[in-house]
């Protein structure tokens, strides 16, 4: 996988185990975390979700918006959260969120990766298994967070 670290000084890797809720509805609130503390933001998807999650971000809350843009328009080094599903390697990021299975090399400076998994997806459980398997491997630093029944974050791993 090419988003492994080679060492064990590399980011901490959270897991987010969605049962009830959808991505949708759990994004807009992790990217306010992360603008809260300062954080640049890169969200990696694949190409067909990319128009999908722009457009709810501009309009998931009728009294707010999250700053952000994509890789393929004007300025997108300017942007505090960048969706992209080009960029090989996360530089210049403090924090990176893996949707549908996206990959990307993870440079110097990245604090943390969070690894979005969809719990009603077979194929995306175990896909993200195998990641977990090869971040273990090689002592990467890892978190597993899984959705209680009232939607609540709790940690399991």
């Amino acid at each position: 996988m090419s988003d492994v670290a080679s060492e064990t000084s590399g980011p901490d890797y959270w897991f987010y185990h969605l049962e009830g809720s959808t991505l949708e509805g759990v994004l807009p609130d992790l990217l306010e975390k992360s603008l809260s503390r300062g954080w640049r933001v890169l969200v990696k998807l694949p190409p067909d979700k990319q128009k999908q999650f722009d457009d709810h971000l501009w309009t998931f809350r009728d009294d707010s918006f999250i700053p952000h843009g994509r890789d393929d328009e004007p300025m997108a080094d300017w942007q505090p959260v960048l969706l992209s599903s080009d960029i090989k390697v996360a530089t210049g990021f403090d924090i990176v969120f893996l949707l549908d299975g996206a990959e990307v090399e993870i440079s110097e400076g990245v604090s943390r990766v969070m690894v979005m998994i969809n719990g009603r997806s077979e194929q995306d459980v175990s896909r993200e298994r195998g990641r977990w398997k090869a971040l273990k491997a090689i002592n990467a630093s890892l978190a597993y967070y899984q959705q209680n029944e009232r939607g609540r974050w709790e940690k399991r791993a």
